[in-house]
């Protein structure tokens, strides 16, 4: 009799501690997911995660979300098809080159709608016109930044390989040492571009979506077994990104003072960084099919590809447009 006394005080014990609103179930555990992005120094692409994160937007759709940032795509791509990472976000040209490298990915939704990469140069650089018979830094040939570069080049109406020198160096840091040794007058990199500006080391000339016309930036993407087996955990963290994105377009400031311990960043870099890249943050992620389509030409002209596979193994459609 005593022990069927504590065995139901222990069961009403149980109820009284449940959430309000659960009656005699329990509580769900919250479902682990990590959420990745090809580098940390970029507000448009890695913001999201982390006002997500600190604001608790993913632990309101029933998720243990989990920021991890890599140190390029390949790497994060990595991550992704051994399922260690639900979804990636990266910048757009990988979804095209990974694809035709034979990866089973695709695109789930927009995260940086337009070009955000800027034109960042020296302090004797004041035009376009300046950069002739000068180098242009970007990360390596082949990669996005050196497409960009040529077609910079190709819009002054300059030959890219005898006009203007355009030099594979790395990283930010590689970037900004050549830049201060003369080796170059410019580099292309993406809003980070706003942080080195304020400290004085470089200035943006312009965004290129001056130079590349219909484009888009960022994506999010997933493996093609993680859109099958985990669609709903999928979906949910696209609520807890896109409500994210409201935040950063409608309280850039607030938005700033959170991002700014993680970048490492000013809040008044984080400011200057939504400057340029703020107008570009998509509102329900719906996907530029035409866009796309003068993505896959620019890579196939530049030989960074080397067959046009159809758009439509590139993405899906399951789940967009984010609704909030």
């Amino acid at each position: 009799m005593a022990t069927t006394s504590i065995s139901r005080r222990r069961f009403l014990a149980t109820l009284a501690a449940a959430p309000i609103g659960l009656g005699p179930r329990l509580a769900r555990a919250a479902t682990a997911v990590k959420i990745g992005t090809a580098v940390l120094g970029d507000y448009s692409m890695a913001g999201p995660v982390i006002v997500a994160l600190e604001r608790g937007f993913f632990a309101k759709e029933g998720l243990a979300a989990e920021f991890v940032p890599f140190r390029g795509g390949p790497d994060l791509l990595k991550a992704v098809m051994g399922g260690d990472i639900l979804v990636g976000i990266t910048g757009s040209t990988d979804i095209l080159v990974f694809r035709e490298a034979g990866s089973p990915i695709k695109m789930i939704a927009t995260h940086t709608e337009g070009n955000h990469f800027t034109l960042n140069v020296g302090t004797d650089v004041h035009a376009v016109a300046d950069l002739r018979g000068r180098a242009i830094g970007v990360t390596r040939v082949g990669a996005t930044t050196w497409i960009f570069a040529r077609m910079l080049a190709k819009k002054e109406g300059w030959d890219p390989d005898k006009d203007v020198q355009i030099v594979g160096l790395g990283g930010l840091d590689a970037q900004l040492a050549a830049l201060a040794r003369g080796e170059i007058a410019a580099y292309v990199w993406g809003d980070g571009g706003a942080v080195t500006e304020l400290q004085g080391k470089s200035k943006v000339l312009l965004r290129f979506d001056a130079v590349t016309g219909k484009w888009i930036s960022q994506i999010q993407y997933a493996s093609e077994d993680t859109i099958r087996s985990q669609a709903d955990p999928v979906r949910k963290s696209l609520r807890a990104l896109f409500t994210a994105l409201k935040l950063m377009r409608e309280s850039p400031r607030e938005a700033a003072l959170i991002c700014a311990q993680k970048l490492g960043w000013s809040p008044e870099a984080v400011l200057r960084a939504h400057k340029i890249s703020g107008p570009l943050l998509p509102v329900d992620g719906r996907i530029d099919v035409a866009a796309l389509a003068v993505m896959q030409g620019t890579l196939l002209e530049y030989g960074v590809i080397k067959k046009k596979l159809p758009l439509e193994e590139h993405f899906t459609r399951e789940f967009t447009p984010v609704t909030i």
